[in-house]
């Protein structure tokens, strides 16, 4: 059964991709976004553009009609938890992250989100960490069976998805049924550069897999021409989507 307030279906297909604005400064990520203009409805505000006055630039883009995706990636005790997702819901933003670590960080997070439309999504683990990053972290699971694990438990508190790769979003699908979204990082093109991530998929590999969304950064914002690498990402998206059909 989808969790209360779970968004059954991206807007548009245009919605289906998240331009991570993960950038040093307001400035930049202003021009990216006045350069992608309307090709681009939904960006993603994360910690490094946070702490440069990226709270304001996503109140911004709320205002402009976009969508946001905060990714705080919160993690700290259940009541400290709940406070700060209370907060956030005033920010008027369209996604929220958690890690996904234990039942009761989540539950803190759902009990400060209320009745608030704003989604929380749990990050299982990062893209970027391979299984031996996790050992060193103490963990005996294999990355594809810890992400299962913290997305069961993300369903079971009552968030509305999860941030996971396109490796494992066909089993988080199948285990948790639909209504419960997947948001996928960690995209490149075939032949692309892979860059700091471990886990990778390519947009229409990720979408057949069951991802609502995915989520690109470097591959468009650091692109010769960042408009048209977005619609190159879109059209992937389009194609994958109808084949999925």
């Amino acid at each position: 059964m989808p969790a209360a307030g779970a968004e059954q279906m991206p807007h548009s297909h245009k919605d289906r991709l998240i331009v991570a604005l993960d950038m040093p400064t307001v400035e930049e990520a202003r021009r990216l976004i006045a350069t992608l203009d309307d090709t681009v409805t939904f960006y993603k505000v994360g910690l490094e553009l946070l702490f440069a006055g990226g709270l304001e630039l996503a109140r911004d883009l709320r205002h402009q009609g976009k969508r946001v995706f905060l990714d705080m990636k919160l993690l700290d005790i259940g009541n400290t938890v709940e406070r700060a997702v209370a907060n956030a819901t005033e920010l008027g933003v369209n996604f929220l992250t958690v890690h996904g670590h234990d039942l009761k960080t989540l539950r803190a997070a759902v009990s400060g989100r209320g009745h608030s439309p704003m989604k929380l999504l749990a990050v299982t683990v990062l893209t970027s960490l391979n299984a031996d990053d996790l050992t060193q972290q103490g963990s005996s699971m294999a990355p594809a069976d810890l992400v299962l694990h913290r997305a069961r438990l993300a369903h079971e508190a009552g968030f509305d998805g999860v941030i996971a790769s396109g490796q494992e979003a066909a089993r988080i699908r199948e285990a948790v049924g639909s209504g419960f979204l997947i948001v996928t990082p960690g995209i490149r093109l075939t032949g692309s550069a892979t860059d700091d991530q471990e886990r990778i998929m390519t947009p229409a590999h990720a979408i057949a897999a069951g991802a609502d969304h995915i989520v690109v950064g470097r591959p468009i914002t650091q692109g010769d021409d960042p408009k048209a690498a977005a619609e190159t990402f879109q059209h992937h998206i389009r194609a994958a989507i109808a084949s999925k059909a």
